[in-house]
C-alpha cells in the first residue's frame, strides 16, 4: 500500500473549523447549560440513539458487535444492552472501528510519527491524540470536526465561563496569556489542542504557548519568566514543582489562575500551589477519549458534562455500582464523536458519582475521580541541588524514546531505579537505559543506576490499577 501523501496532512484548517460548526456547538452547549435535568436526560438519550445507529451502520466493528441486536435510529435499547469495549479491542480492530474507510491505522501511524504535525489535521479533517491512560495500553484516538467544536464549547463556556462574545472580549482586553506546561514532542491531547488553536487562530499565537516539561527546569523557568503568563495549565505534580520555584524566587509569575488536570489533585498539592502563586487553582477531568469530561465549579466539585458524555461506574465484575460508591473502573460513551465511536468504552479510572445536588446550583452531576496516582521522583544533580522528574514526563520518555509501554519505574535510592518490563518488552532493556540516561543527562542529573527486571508491572492489590512511576525513598 502506498504511503499517505504528506499534503493530506497540510490541507487548510479552514476546511475543519468553520464558523457554522462552531456556532452550532456553542449554541448546543449554551442551551444545555440552561436546561432542566429532565431535558438534559432526554437530549442525552436522543444523542445516544443516533450514535448507536450511526456506529451500527458505518463501523464494521460495531456492525459485528451489535448484529444480534435490533439497532436503528428509532431503537429504544437500554445502554446496558450493549456490550462494553476495551482499548485493546479497538486498537486491534482499528480500521474496522472507524466509520470512514479513509481513516486507517497506517495513515494515523504516519501522522503521529511526525511531531511537527501536532495540532494539524489528518486528511484535512481529523484531530489525532495519543494516550496510554492508566492501563499502560497505548491508544490512538481520532476526533471529527464536530466533536472538536463541542469540546471547545464545553471548555470555553463551562470551565472558563465564556458565555458570550463580550465575555471573551473582556478576557482579551485584560491581556490574558495562557501557558501550558506539559510533555511535548508527541500528539497528546492537551498540547495538541494548544497547537491546534495556534494554527487555526493566528491572532492568539502571541498569547498562547506550550512549554516542554522534558527540558531542564532552569530553562523552563527562564522561558516562563520571559513569556509572563497570567494563566498556567499543567499536571498537579508539575504545578507543585513550579510552585517550589516560585516560592524560592526563581520563578516570578503573576498568575490569575492555575489549571490542573491529567493526574489526581490532592488537597495538600492544591494548597501548596495556591500559596506559592497567590491565586485560585481549578481542576478538571478529561481524557484523550473525551477531553472535557468534567469541570470544577466554585465549590471545588467536579461536574460531569452529562449531556455529551456518559459515564457508567462499574465494579471488578463489570456490574454497575450505586451513587456514592467508588468504582473499580468506568465505561465511557462519547456522544459527540462519530469518526471513531466510543460506546461503553472501559476507561480504567476509578470514579464516584454523587446524586446530591451541588451548592453552586448546576444541574450536572457531581463526581470525583481517582486517575493517575504516579509520583514525582527527586534526584541529586551533578552540580548540587536536586532535580524533580515529573511522572508524565518520565512516561513520555519511556514511550516515545524507548518505545516501551508495558513498564513500571520505581526509585529505590537517590540514584537508583528499578524498571519492570512486561513480556512484550523484554528485548528493550538497552533502549530503556539509553533513553533514560540521555534524559537524565539533559536534566543535569548524570549517572543513575538502572536495574532492569523482566517481570510484569505490579498492579495495586485493591484497585487493580497500574502505577507506572513510584518513589520508594525513605523520606518520601
Amino acid at each position: 500500500m502506498a504511503a499517505v501523501p504528506s499534503s493530506l496532512f497540510d490541507l487548510p484548517l479552514s476546511a475543519v473549523y468553520d464558523s457554522a460548526r462552531w456556532s452550532k456547538a456553542a449554541l448546543d452547549v449554551w442551551t444545555g447549560s440552561l436546561a432542566s435535568s429532565a431535558a438534559i436526560a432526554l437530549q442525552r438519550e436522543q444523542r445516544l440513539i443516533a450514535l448507536v445507529a450511526h456506529a451500527f451502520e458505518c463501523s464494521p466493528y460495531y456492525s459485528r458487535l451489535y448484529r444480534k441486536l435490533r439497532v436503528s435510529s428509532s431503537s429504544r435499547l437500554r445502554l446496558t444492552d450493549l456490550p462494553p469495549v476495551t482499548k485493546q479491542s479497538l486498537m486491534a480492530n482499528f480500521d474496522d472501528v472507524m466509520s470512514e474507510p479513509s481513516v486507517t491505522r497506517r495513515a494515523v501511524d504516519e501522522f503521529v510519527a511526525q511531531p511537527d504535525r501536532c495540532g494539524g489535521a489528518l486528511l484535512g479533517r481529523y484531530s489525532v491524540w495519543t494516550s496510554s491512560g492508566t492501563t499502560g495500553e497505548p491508544g490512538y484516538f481520532v476526533h471529527d470536526p464536530d466533536a472538536i467544536a463541542v469540546y471547545d464549547a464545553l471548555e470555553w463556556q463551562r470551565f472558563r465561563g465564556v458565555r458570550s462574545a463580550s465575555d471573551l472580549a473582556r478576557q482579551l482586553i485584560a491581556g490574558d496569556r495562557y501557558a501550558m506546561v506539559a510533555a511535548t514532542g508527541g500528539h497528546f491531547a492537551g498540547i495538541s489542542t494548544v497547537e491546534r488553536m495556534r494554527r487555526s487562530m493566528p491572532w492568539l499565537t502571541a498569547s498562547l504557548k506550550g512549554f516542554s516539561l522534558l527540558q531542564p527546569l532552569e530553562q523552563l523557568v527562564a522561558q516562563l519568566n520571559d513569556f509572563r503568563p497570567t494563566l498556567l495549565a499543567s499536571y498537579p505534580t508539575a504545578a507543585q514543582m513550579l510552585a517550589d520555584e516560585q516560592h524560592a524566587g526563581r520563578l516570578k509569575l503573576h498568575l490569575r489562575e492555575v489549571w490542573t488536570g491529567g493526574e489526581t489533585l490532592p488537597n495538600p498539592a492544591r494548597a501548596q500551589v495556591q500559596r506559592a502563586f497567590g491565586c485560585p487553582v481549578r481542576n478538571s477531568y478529561g481524557a484523550s477519549e473525551f477531553l472535557p469530561i468534567a469541570w470544577e465549579c466554585p465549590y471545588r466539585r467536579l461536574h460531569l458534562n452529562s449531556d455529551w458524555v456518559i459515564l457508567e461506574p462499574i465494579d471488578q465484575l463489570g456490574r454497575p455500582v450505586s451513587a456514592g460508591t467508588r468504582s473499580h473502573s468506568v465505561l465511557l460513551t462519547n456522544l459527540a464523536n462519530r469518526i471513531q465511536p466510543l460506546i461503553r468504552y472501559d476507561l480504567g479510572d476509578a470514579v464516584t458519582l454523587s446524586d446530591t445536588p451541588c451548592g453552586c446550583g448546576s444541574r450536572f452531576p457531581v463526581m470525583s475521580v481517582e486517575g493517575r496516582t504516579d509520583e514525582a521522583l527527586v534526584f541529586p544533580m551533578t552540580d548540587g541541588g536536586t532535580a524533580t522528574v515529573v511522572p508524565l514526563a518520565l512516561t513520555t520518555v519511556m514511550e516515545d524514546d524507548a518505545r516501551v509501554h508495558d513498564f513500571q519505574v520505581t526509585q529505590t535510592g537517590p540514584r537508583k531505579l528499578q524498571v519492570r518490563l512486561g513480556g512484550d518488552e523484554h528485548g528493550s532493556a538497552a533502549d530503556v537505559r539509553r533513553a533514560l540516561g540521555s534524559y537524565f543527562d539533559t536534566l543535569g542529573i548524570g549517572a543513575v543506576s538502572i536495574d532492569i527486571a523482566h517481570r510484569a508491572p505490579a498492579r495495586d492489590e485493591v484497585s487493580g490499577k497500574l502505577r507506572r512511576v513510584i518513589c520508594q525513598l525513605p523520606d518520601h
